[in-house]
Order: structure tokens, then C-alpha cells, then sequence
């Protein structure tokens, strides 16, 4: 898994997802989310950043690509993107088997 998920982090791949196509955002979503798992491990391994997907973060990964100005938290398309990345990131902690940190 990646780092510890903080709300920047959901906010950022959910900008890049807002900046996106709507038939992308979900093969982009997990991209990110792949990059990110790739750039922890990398990190772990060797000690530094990932080359292309920074510090294992969503935000790092997610700034590969291009982010839309962030929106207020009613706009409904920004609503379905912070959605979906919260599907995902569900998806990804039930995978791992990972508990939520307290």
C-alpha cells in the first residue's frame, strides 16, 4: 500500500480526475493509485524517491498530472470525483487487509 492516505491526498487525485475526461478518470484513478503503491515500495527499497511517482503519497503521484483548480466541495462533477476516489481507496484498504489508523 501507500502512505498513510491524508484529505490532501483524496484532494489531489481528485483534482487530476476533474481535469480528466469522464470515460478516464477511473482507468486514471488507478493509475494514480498504482503509482503510488510502486513509488512506496521503491522508497522502501531503495531509500529515495520513485523517479517518476514521487514518495509513495496519492498527492505526489497524483501531480504527475495535470490537477484542475480545486472547486468548492459542492460542485457537483468534484463531488463524483472525490467519490470515486474514496471507492477506490475503500477498494485498495479492504485488499491489503489493512485497519484503518486510529
Amino acid at each position: 500500500m501507500m502512505h498513510p492516505v491524508l484529505p490532501g491526498d483524496v484532494a489531489a487525485v481528485a483534482r487530476a480526475l476533474l481535469a480528466a475526461s469522464d470515460g478516464d478518470r477511473l482507468r486514471l484513478c488507478r493509475r494514480i493509485f498504482g503509482g503510488a503503491a510502486e513509488a512506496a515500495a521503491h522508497t522502501a527499497l531503495f531509500g529515495r524517491l520513485h523517479p517518476r511517482w514521487g514518495d509513495g503519497s496519492l498527492s505526489a503521484a497524483a501531480r504527475r498530472f495535470a490537477l484542475a483548480d480545486e472547486p468548492c466541495l459542492e460542485d457537483p462533477e468534484y463531488l463524483r470525483c472525490t467519490r470515486l476516489v474514496l471507492r477506490e481507496l475503500a477498494a485498495a484498504v479492504e485488499a491489503c487487509g489493512a485497519a484503518p489508523a486510529r
